[in-house]
């Protein structure tokens, strides 16, 4: 498989716009062309019509387009395609069926049962890949030495892959199976998804099943045992759903392909680009595999190219495209995830690490309350950018167009309704004019003044010049963030890479971000492809920067495709232990996937030679979730490993790197195995460039604008480019592919491959004063935010209990010298606010006895906790010369037991603080820099003196978890401190108050909105609402607006009085939850901090269920009326109706287990959306146990997952429904309830009904039936079965209204979800606790 002798040889990148052909000439020279992906006048299929063109073209042989292609001269074709990515996102693919186990039809739309969006009240959330579900009578469940339910025939025991044994419950019904598969068949559904649980270690069922569809005449049938056997039923689901929805739509495309060509390419070597970077070929390309089809071109491109020239040194690709930016690391790997969401769907399969944030060319600029924001909406392709002269709206591209950074002499006229003028600079500054009007309006106004705290006035009016400098600004470090996250994430120095800059707009942003990275070296390639970055979606948007950069730009995307190895793929389950004994059997299974993987190449044509394999395990510690996929490169094997490698090396040394420590005394667990085979191509370039002695000359100067004001700036030609000759920035060098930007103090040379290589200089910043700029708001707003983030990183890596470091139940905050809150991140919707309250009721507390090097730790409700679990840890941040703290950093995490009368410390009869675990108010957890082991270790232990109550049970992960969150601290005061060394301590705390009160002001600007639309409907300014615990408490709610301040009084005068249990609610629940609504009645991005309540005046009656008296108990008052206050803040703003106005609170143990899990129900309607099914709502958004893992570590039968039908309230727009849950105990435990809403029911709204009320019920072995009721903890023995049935959400809106309901807006799928990758999925897990 190396370079064909004679022939020709096509890389081609196919995208939703254009396709990028590389050709490899028999006489060894390189030919790139680029055409119009659609363009059905002149040609069928662009692929074709590009071979075509060359071989005609450079053979000098004719190849009409009317008759199929010769392929006599072609060696080979290796593709990428977006076939199945924009299908996913256009929701354009096969109509699928479903067949799914019994009592889990609506597992996939439950998921994980947390939202995407935390704040987005609507729950948008993409639609299920199936149209059709049906559930199938089997069953098979994990054998259990300990289970002591009745033992069934033990000839329904078999062995699964993994080794587990399994007992069939429940024998499949072939015929019945053969009944409903005719039943699908008939309604015209021919692609059929099997997801039966626990087939991924032992797959008989689905097999047989899926022979019968295919004996039937299905002409897709997907298994999840086949397509991805991986435990984990739910991504498992979507994989396998993905298979069945997408394959057919990529063999109908390859259909149409090869009919183009002589025996449609029978004798010629196709190949197409999957997911992983990995070629594969033609009729083994799916679905599943071929979502990252195109980026992953990119991403090979730069990898090979980049990495080799710049001294090994680790490379960021960084593809900036139109609508998103792509990031991605290699360092001599490429790096895979196994689990990752495109388009609202978990695809569990390997896949490159390309993170895709929102931001790019087409991204808008806005002006918010006094502070510059840039995207994530984008222009799109149609209007686009306002410098296309469609009437668009101002975009990043417009900035870089003001700037003078683009030269519309060098573009083509493709613009305005015609397609045939220039780029319209006149339409970009009348727009930068109108907006920096608006914003020097805003300056010069009483707004400006940023409150009434702070004396510094803002600075003066604004040039065009700065506006558009300043969007371009903050669009930079919004893009840091990512790039920052993903290196820092697993312990790498940011600054020690190389940016591989590619994407039409990457090339105008490159020095700035490398500066603001510590980065000093750009690399950028020859064939900097333009459109890889919108790959993603450009099925549906053309790329505006591509069009900008030329109509026949570059391709890299295609380039990589013809250096990309052949992969062949294979991995198995495994339920081993790494140990002695296990050694034979694992070195077996990997012998047998070597040599299928070997043997599958070999078939291919390599030989011998051009053939490598890679072991891979999975491995993770017994008892943690956190798995990671290990080679053993560089670990050879000994006496202590298995013949593949030292595995126990590799795995403890990168966990190391990634968590900061290891368990030397933890089993190692092998999850899965996997092997690698690559088939070397062998394809190198021979491209170099012209060598020589003359000097590189501008065709032309303009005069472009940096901090400085404008320079003037010399314009050059790539082509014309003499090796190694260096320019010296300020510069700009434009070839046919796209436009770069040579900062000043930076430098440019060609590489003798032709490519560009940038060398970043020092930061010129300028000395910035204490008066208001709002470009630098944008700015610290980013940066604060990003101390918080980096200490939620450290805080992770360095904890050690699953619910930190799997579960990430934390959150990081920075706070100012006054303990008010800066920044917040991620957003615990619980935790938003609290922490403020615990800081300044520390600096009330002890003042002057704070010292440098003194910790603090504190989780009382009175000093702002919110219930004892969550332990909050607080460093003050000192300076030399000042005397007292000038900011504070903090960290909170729930601790998985801190002692109390249940284990887990969340008994649902408690009925005083001292039952709910170990207290402390303002304890010095290290003094003077030493930690105080000895003295946390007694008070973690005293709640053991209190009558049935135990001290802690977990001792050891409660100071290892206070350990990292010491050290997170530590990161923070750090970050804080290189803040204050590069702009001065007066700027930074300036601009800390600047942050806060331009969250005040967008809070008062939606109270503002609020009060005139009430005041024009009702003619007041008030508004009230009340709701009721179960137990009949009220919970009252007066507001009182201001509209000419932007005011409000928050009454909650006449709530019911402190309760006996558990509900009690601290006041730092109520900030919390007001915070949270707050933010989700603004309805756009804020800062989260101590300014969104400075407009709010919170009344609390003392005594009452929202302040209790000191030792109330009050864990229920966090997880379950913290629901109720919520319900009560938007029942009085007639925001929706309410949501289930519960977290189901449910766990389970005995001696040997314990768990706990929260559990879904039905969102409330609004005004224009109906309520989502199955959700977490508002104050939680805990992930739930996937019922496959749940049955393997725990004496549990899940019989039953799925939807309440009915449950929601009906309306004009109807309330969600709730979930059912049937737990079947295969031991004795004792069971734990702590729920609400089972006597209440969430209200409707405006003539919407009420959804129904939970219920929790036992079902006895005996066959008796009870009801539990709300709260209660009882034992149950081995048969019985608990059903839990949550609430559903209220409606909104008269039902007899419903056929009079406007149609709905269809949002784009690649609108609403554009991100993608490994930092994607850790925010979405931060967010899902």
């Amino acid at each position: 498989m190396a370079e064909t002798q004679g022939k020709f040889d096509f890389a081609i990148d196919r995208g939703g716009t254009f396709t990028d052909v590389f050709a490899r000439l028999p006489d060894g020279r390189e030919r790139v062309l680029k055409l119009l992906s659609w363009d059905p006048q002149n040609y069928k299929d662009a692929p074709t019509e590009g071979i075509r063109r060359i071989l005609e073209e450079e053979s000098g042989q004719a190849f009409p387009r009317d008759k199929a292609v010769d392929t006599s001269l072609i060696g080979w074709i290796r593709m990428g395609t977006t076939v199945a990515t924009n299908a996913l996102l256009e929701r354009d693919g096969e109509r699928t069926a479903l067949l799914v186990t019994k009592g889990f039809k609506d597992l996939l739309h439950i998921g994980t049962q947390a939202r995407p969006k935390l704040f987005d009240l609507e729950v948008a959330i993409p639609e299920v890949l199936y149209e059709e579900v049906i559930e199938v009578d089997e069953r098979v469940v994990l054998k259990q030495d300990s289970c002591q339910l009745p033992t069934k025939d033990t000839k329904h025991i078999v062995t699964g892959s993994t080794g587990d044994s399994l007992r069939v419950w429940k024998e499949l019904n072939l015929e019945q199976v053969e009944k409903d598969l005719k039943g699908i068949l008939s309604r015209g559904i021919t692609s059929l998804a099997v997801l039966l649980l626990h087939s991924y270690t032992w797959s008989d069922h689905e097999k047989a099943i899926g022979a019968v569809a295919r004996r039937l005449g299905f002409t897709q049938v997907s298994l999840s045992s086949e397509v991805m056997p991986m435990v984990r039923a739910v991504p498992r689901g979507y994989t396998v759903c993905a298979d069945a929805y997408l394959t057919p739509k990529i063999h109908n495309y390859l259909k149409g392909f090869t009919s183009g060509f002589k025996d449609c390419l029978k004798d010629v070597d196709v190949l197409f680009m999957q997911s992983d970077g990995g070629l594969t070929p033609m009729k083994q390309f799916c679905g599943s595999r071929a979502v990252l089809s195109g980026p992953a071109g990119g991403v090979v491109g730069y990898a090979i190219t980049s990495y080799s020239q710049v001294e090994n040194k680790p490379v960021i690709g960084f593809d900036m495209g139109g609508t998103s930016t792509d990031v991605s690391r290699y360092a001599g790997q490429y790096e895979h995830v196994f689990e990752a969401t495109t388009a609202g769907v978990t695809l569990q399969a390997p896949q490159l690490d390309i993170n895709t944030v929102a931001a790019g060319g087409g991204s808008r600029l806005f002006f918010r309350s006094g502070m510059f924001v840039v995207g994530p909406e984008s222009a799109g392709a149609h209007p686009g950018p306002a410098c296309y002269r469609k009437g668009g709206p101002l975009t990043v591209t417009d900035a870089n167009l003001a700037l003078g950074r683009l030269l519309p002499s060098f573009f083509p006229k493709i613009f305005g309704p015609g397609e045939n003028e220039p780029l319209s600079s006149e339409e970009t500054m009348k727009h930068f004019r109108d907006l920096t009007q608006e914003i020097n309006l805003f300056l010069s106004s009483n707004q400006s003044q940023v409150g009434t705290n702070n004396s510094h006035n803002s600075r003066s009016e604004m040039s065009v010049e700065e506006v558009a400098m300043g969007f371009i600004r903050v669009a930079n470090e919004a893009m840091c963030r990512p790039i920052r996250a993903l290196t820092q994430a697993k312990g790498h120095d940011t600054s020690q890479h190389v940016l591989a800059c590619f994407g039409g707009a990457g090339g105008q942003h490159a020095c700035s971000i490398a500066r603001a990275l510590g980065m000093k070296t750009v690399f950028i390639h020859k064939y900097e492809e333009c459109f890889s970055c919108c790959v993603f979606v450009r099925e549906t948007y053309s790329c505006m920067v591509c069009l900008l950069s030329c109509r026949y730009s570059g391709v890299l995307s295609a380039y990589g495709l013809a250096l990309a190895d052949v992969v062949e793929e294979v991995q198995e389950p495994c339920s081993l232990k790494y140990e002695q004994h296990s050694f034979e059997e694992i070195d077996q299974r990997v012998e047998q996937l070597s040599k299928r993987c070997h043997n599958t190449l070999c078939a291919r044509g390599f030989t011998r030679g051009q053939i490598s394999s890679e072991v891979f395990l999975h491995l993770r510690y017994e008892g943690t979730d956190c798995a990671l996929m290990v080679t053993a490169a560089g670990y050879p094997s000994n006496a202590q490993s298995c013949a593949a490698g030292d595995f126990r090396s590799a795995f403890t040394k990168r966990y190391l790197k990634e968590f900061g420590f290891t368990i030397p005394d933890r089993p190692i667990m092998v999850d899965d195995i996997r092997v690698r085979g690559c088939g070397k191509s062998g394809i190198k370039s021979v491209y170099k460039s012209e060598m020589g002695q003359r000097q590189a000359k501008p065709v032309t100067r303009t005069k472009c604008y940096f901090e400085e004001g404008y320079l003037d700036t010399g314009v050059y030609l790539w082509e014309e480019l003499p090796c190694d000759h260096r320019i010296q920035g300020p510069a700009i060098i434009i070839d046919k592919n796209s436009t770069i930007l040579v900062e000043p103090c930076c430098e440019a040379r060609l590489t003798e491959g032709g490519d560009v290589c940038l060398t970043v200089g020092s930061d010129r910043r300028c000395a910035l004063g204490t008066e208001l700029n709002t470009v630098q708001l944008s700015i610290f707003s980013h940066r604060f935010m990003s101390i918080a983030e980096q200490m939620g990183r450290v805080l992770q890596r360095t904890s050690i209990s699953t619910n930190i470091k799997e579960r990430l139940d934390f959150s990081c905050a920075v706070f100012g010298p006054d303990g008010g809150l800066v920044s917040n991140a991620p957003h615990i919707p619980v935790h938003l606010g609290a922490m403020q309250e615990t800081v300044q009721f520390q600096l009330k507390t002890l003042g002057n006895k704070l010292k440098e090097g003194d910790v603090i730790l504190s989780n009382h409700p009175c000093a702002g906790g919110s219930h004892l679990p969550d332990l909050t840890v607080i460093t003050p941040v000192y300076r030399k010369g000042v005397s007292s703290p000038v900011f504070f950093v903090a960290s909170r995490g729930h601790h998985a037991d801190i002692g109390g009368i249940t284990p887990g410390s969340m008994p649902p009869h408690s009925t005083s603080l001292q039952q709910e675990g170990a207290v402390f108010t303002s304890f010095k957890l290290v003094t003077g820099g030493v930690f105080q082991e000895e003295a946390v270790t007694e008070a973690l232990m005293a709640p053991a003196q209190y009558p049935d109550c135990s001290g802690t049970r977990n001792l050891h992960d409660n100071l290892s978890d206070l350990r990292a969150q010491v050290a997170a601290n530590q990161r923070g005061s750090l970050l804080v401190g290189e803040l204050i060394d590069s702009y001065g301590l007066a700027v930074v705390q300036a601009y800390m108050g600047y942050i806060q009160s331009n969250a005040e002001l967008a809070v008062r600007d939606m109270l503002r909105d609020f009060a005139r639309r009430r005041q024009h409907q009702t003619g007041s300014l008030e508004v009230e609402s009340e709701d009721f615990m179960d137990d009949g408490t009220p919970i009252r709610l007066r507001v009182k607006i201001n509209e000419e301040e932007g005011s409000a009084v928050f009454d909650f005068t006449g709530t019911g009085t402190e309760v006996w249990g558990n509900c009690n609610a601290p006041r730092a629940i109520t900030l919390s939850a007001l915070i949270y609504c707050l933010r989700c009645m603004v309805g756009q991005d804020i800062p989260l901090n101590q300014g969104c309540l400075a407009p709010i005046k919170v009344i609390i009656p003392p005594g009452s269920i929202l302040q209790p008296s000191e030792n109330a108990a009050v864990v229920g008052g966090n997880v379950l009326t913290s629901q109720r206050i919520v319900d009560v803040i938007f029942r009085a703003f007639e925001v929706c109706a309410a949501s289930q106005g519960c977290m189901n609170n449910i766990s389970f143990g005995n001696k040997r287990v314990g768990y706990y899990e929260t559990v879904a129900g039905g969102a409330g309607a609004g005004p224009c959306w109906n309520g989502r099914s199955g959700v977490h709502c508002h104050m939680t958004n805990t992930r739930i146990t996937d019922p496959e893992i749940l049955e393997k570590r725990y004496p549990v039968i899940l019989e039953q997952f799925s939807l309440r039908s009915g449950s929601g309230g009906a309306g004009k727009y109807c309330g969600g429904d709730g979930v059912i849950r049937k737990l079947l105990f295969r031991s004795k435990v004792v069971l734990s309830v702590l729920t609400e809403r089972r006597s209440t029911r969430p209200y409707g709204l405006h003539g919407g009904e009420d959804g129904a009320a939970g219920l929790n019920q036992l079902h006895k072995a005996d066959g008796r039936i009870l009801n539990l009721g709300g709260k209660t903890s009882i034992s149950l023995d081995p048969g019985d079965m608990f059903c839990l049935y949550s609430p559903g959400g209220g409606g909104y809106g008269r039902e007899e209204d419903a056929n009079r309901r406007p149609q709905a807006k269809r949002r784009r799928f690649n609108e609403t979800f554009p991100e993608r990758g490994s930092l994607f999925e850790y925010r979405l897990a931060q967010e899902g606790v």
